[in-house]
């Protein structure tokens, strides 16, 4: 039960940082949602990051593994939103668009995930 309240708490604050993100970045004048691409390359790296000083000597505890990557991480990333998003650009014939995001969204990810883990060696 508290492995899920832990869960639950860090997810609601990542959720709504997110949140805050996507309102102040996001347009449907300019295209490329860039709140949601900002939110889950931090969020990448910020996974990185976290799990990188967890296994690094035990430093950080189950429980704060669950509250920051699982749940804080969890809830500030999306993935459901990442693929409504490239949906509309299909839907509306951005083929642009589509393969830029789609594309940058999964290379830069991945690099700031590893970009996570390298600097906390």
């Amino acid at each position: 039960m508290k492995a899920a309240l832990l869960v639950f708490l860090g997810g609601g604050l990542g959720s709504v940082l997110r949140f805050w993100i996507g309102k102040y970045l996001n347009s449907t004048n300019n295209g490329i949602p860039y709140g949601t691409f900002v939110a889950n390359i931090l969020g990448s790296l910020l996974i990185g990051v976290i799990l990188g000083v967890a296994a690094k000597n035990n430093a950080l505890s189950q429980n704060q593994t669950l509250l920051l990557a699982t749940g804080f991480c969890g809830g500030f990333t999306t993935f459901s939103t990442f693929a409504y998003e490239n949906h509309v650009f299909l839907k509306s014939g951005d083929f642009t668009s589509f393969a830029l995001y789609t594309i940058a969204s999964f290379v830069i990810g991945f690099l700031a995930v590893f970009a996570g883990l390298y600097l906390v060696k």
